[in-house]
């Protein structure tokens, strides 16, 4: 039995064990992306918490710490590519490689997305480019920088892998979150676009995918989707009605794809965008 217990250890290592990999995680000090942060540093890779406010990166990295793992901050933010280079040198220069990208920052801003009764004429563009850039041109750059890093310094001897954010209002129409839905989608062409790149370059020693959350409340849509005792406002009612599972789903159940997505059991999946939403975009709410 123990022999047996020992073998089936081994095999899921095989899969989904990070040891001696590097990670980063962009957006690591929000409840998202550090949710993810913490179980690769649980399936024991080295992160770097990525986040424009070193203070929260540095929390995030500490307790990481406490817990047995390995991190450190790396504040820097994802739209200045010489602050993204600064953290790559700093994270290389401690580490010596770079084998896994979460392209976990970004998120909405309240002026890309329509008011109640309000007209897409309304839209101002100003807010538009905000979120667009937020969210695309934050997964490019990091995409550069670190991916640059992987195909030089690290992931000679392993599969490296890029993993890009998206959402499940990237492939539905969601009301009134123009900016960020399209931005979302850009991010899914650019993941698929770049999978086959990178595959083309350097084989299955380079490989990007993305995850699509559906509803879950982390720190940009808290207030519009929860009521201020907890309970779901009129709009979080709205979606979970059009939710199977009804209700939202919880940060650290992303971490199971994202481990996946990272490891050796997942060589072969490149330019996928898998959903982690409950059922959300199979259900027609009918």
């Amino acid at each position: 039995m123990q022999d047996a217990r020992a073998d089936t250890s081994a095999f899921l290592r095989g899969l989904f064990g990070l040891e001696g990999q590097v990670a980063v995680v962009t957006g690591g000090t929000g409840v998202l992306g550090g949710a993810m942060a913490r179980g690769l540093a649980r399936a024991g890779a080295k992160v770097g918490i990525l986040g424009r406010r070193e203070e929260k990166a540095e929390g995030v990295a500490t307790a990481i710490q406490e817990a047995g793992g390995e991190a450190m901050p790396l504040p820097a933010d994802v739209l200045r590519k010489e602050q993204l280079q600064a953290a790559r040198d700093a994270l290389l220069g401690r580490w010596g490689r770079v084998d896994i990208l979460v392209n976990a920052a970004g998120g909405n801003v309240p002026a890309a997305t329509l008011a109640p009764g309000a007209s897409f004429w309304e839209l101002p563009e100003a807010a538009f480019r905000e979120v667009f850039d937020l969210n695309l041109l934050g997964t490019v750059l990091p995409s550069q920088v670190f991916g640059q890093a992987m195909a030089e310094n690290g992931a000679q001897d392993s599969s490296g892998s890029i993993v890009n954010i998206s959402s499940a209002t990237a492939a539905r129409a969601v009301s009134r979150v123009v900016g960020y839905s399209a931005a979302k989608a850009a991010v899914e062409n650019f993941t698929q676009w770049l999978g086959v790149q990178l595959a083309r370059e350097h084989g299955d020693r380079l490989r990007v995918n993305a995850i699509a959350p559906g509803w879950f409340i982390a720190e940009q849509n808290r207030a519009v989707m929860l009521d201020p005792d907890g309970s779901p406002s009129a709009r979080g009612r709205t979606v979970l009605a059009h939710s199977p599972t009804g209700r939202f789903g919880e940060p650290d159940e992303l971490v199971g794809t994202v481990i996946w997505l990272c490891g050796p059991g997942a060589r072969f999946v490149n330019g996928a965008v898998i959903p982690v939403d409950g059922g959300f975009g199979a259900w027609t709410g009918v």
